[in-house]
């Protein structure tokens, strides 16, 4: 049995990407009619799942990878600084539903733990240290202190400088404004008010064809997973934020825009401890340096988590390899997203990684007491029974032809949408989830040009650095600062106003 419908806006996915578009649009058009499909059978349950990320709110306080050491020995901080940035948009946007009664309790999904960065031997700490110089006088990132004292790390981080053999130089760097995002939890909560204002969302319903329809609309095949009855809908705009789902549903809408893009799974896992004697002992979120050869995602942090109010304790990513596009996809799924126009892409990224995938293959095959081992990198004495192994979210990585050449693999976000701003897709991974309201405020104004003059004000109503460049307006971020910590209770100690060397 099959019936039609219509709607004005249809998002395929209920993680954060279309929670977060999803609460955007209905502050900005609440008589939109808006439906929402997913596969399975409640909202956040893949990537967006508070067990199948860091929850790191990727401010880059601490991820070293978004800084790199330049030719002459300076620090690149200008994808720190754009990372930033986003997240501080997103806390914003976060801060104006809490104001607005649209979010109850924040400390449901978010909660302050200082980010650090932690390295070992000369050259590292060499680096780390040009990297808080560089850092520090930002204001963006005021508050950072940074120590080589094994004495001042013993205070910050207790349980990994316990029995630590201290016969190298180690240093670190650390920040009190740093959070732990639950970014499930933000997900339910997010639908659960959508529905409240009226969302049609549809659980346990896939998506299985979408095409263009003669008067420039998208009509999309539905399938109700529990009895097979299958609908057609018709929306004027879709967005496809179904994770690593998004490639094949861009590829069925036949876009000139999506012509050549291919995906590049990569698994993950955590080592997870939730004894309590062993969690009290460590609470911050910890990055290391990745090993060469990794990819960006795998850099090695040992993390304070707080899900369901109960502090746990993450280390990882391990990658591996798996052709699924999804945690709960299809062992098919990589095969059948190779397509004529991007065979080409596809094989050059092959030849071009073979050292990753070399790399994650090994990862794979690791023992958990090899895992153990690395793990006795941030914890000396670490003992195997008090931790277990969680498999995490499937990632994704786009596969591209840049100015570098075909098949570049990328790591990141990006909006693949329509000429026409009819519909849009969103592929990539890390940051991710952090940078879901810069996203969302991308394809707004790619997709709805005509009505971003119109909606100016709310939007600089619910994000009042809208518009601007948090760094070229200093005040404006002590101000956002503020607010936003006392919005989302985040307002503990105050942060210095000098950054500290010891």
């Amino acid at each position: 049995m099959s019936k039609q419908t219509k709607t004005d806006v249809i998002l395929i996915g209920a993680g954060i990407m279309s929670a977060t578009l999803g609460s955007l649009l209905k502050e900005l058009k609440p008589d939109w009619e808006i439906t929402v499909f997913e596969r399975r059978a409640t909202a956040g349950e893949e990537s967006s799942n508070e067990w199948n990320n860091a929850g790191t709110g990727h401010s880059s306080l601490c991820e070293l990878n978004y800084t790199t050491e330049k030719p002459d020995g300076s620090i690149d901080i200008s994808k720190a600084i754009k990372v930033n940035e986003e997240f501080q948009v997103s806390k914003q946007f976060w801060s104006y539903l809490v104001n607005s009664n649209l979010i109850r309790n924040p400390r449901d999904f978010v909660v302050p733990v200082p980010h650090m960065s932690f390295v070992q031997g000369e050259k590292d700490v060499t680096f780390l240290k040009k990297r808080f110089e560089a850092l520090s006088v930002n204001p963006l990132f005021e508050g950072m202190e940074f120590s080589d004292s094994p004495e001042k790390l013993a205070q910050w981080i207790p349980l990994m400088m316990k029995d630590r053999k201290v016969n190298t130089p180690i240093a670190a760097t650390r920040i009190e404004s740093g959070t732990d995002v639950n970014f499930g939890a933000l997900t339910r909560i997010l639908f659960n008010q959508l529905k409240k204002q009226n969302v049609d969302i549809n659980f346990n319903h896939n998506v299985d064809d979408i095409k263009r329809a003669s008067d420039g609309s998208w009509e999309l095949k539905v399938r109700n997973l529990g009895s097979g009855s299958t609908e057609r809908i018709n929306a004027k705009f879709v967005f496809i934020g179904g994770g690593g789902g998004s490639l094949h549903l861009l590829q069925k809408s036949g876009i000139e825009e999506g012509k050549g893009i291919g995906g590049f799974p990569v698994s993950g896992l955590f080592m997870v401890c939730k004894k309590p004697e062993v969690v009290a002992q460590h609470r911050a979120k910890v990055y290391g340096q990745a090993p060469v050869g990794a990819p960006p995602m795998s850099v090695p942090h040992l993390d304070t988590r707080v899900i369901d109010n109960k502090e746990s304790l993450f280390f990882g990513p391990f990658a591996g390899f798996t052709p699924k596009f999804l945690k709960y996809g299809s062992m098919l799924d990589l095969f059948t997203s190779i397509k004529p126009h991007n065979l080409t892409n596809m094989m050059a990224a092959g030849a071009k990684n073979m050292s990753l995938t070399t790399y994650l293959i090994k990862q794979l095959m690791l023992s958990k007491e090899q895992r153990m081992e690395a793990l006795r990198e941030f914890i000396p004495n670490a003992k195997s029974e008090d931790w277990e192994l969680l498999v995490a979210g499937q990632r994704v990585q786009i596969i591209k032809e840049t100015p570098a050449g075909k098949g570049t693999l990328q790591f990141g976000t990006e909006v693949i949408s329509a000429a026409d701003g009819s519909i849009a897709a969103l592929l990539g991974a890390s940051p991710g989830a952090s940078t879901a309201v810069s996203v969302m405020l991308e394809v707004i104004g790619k997709c709805f040009p005509q009505h971003v003059k119109e909606w100016e004000p709310k939007l600089k109503e619910m994000i009042p650095s809208y518009g601007v460049k948090l760094l070229q307006h200093p005040e404006l971020i002590e101000q956002i600062n503020a607010t936003t910590n006392e919005a989302l209770g985040l307002a503990g100690k105050k942060q210095t106003t000098s950054s500290a060397l010891a």
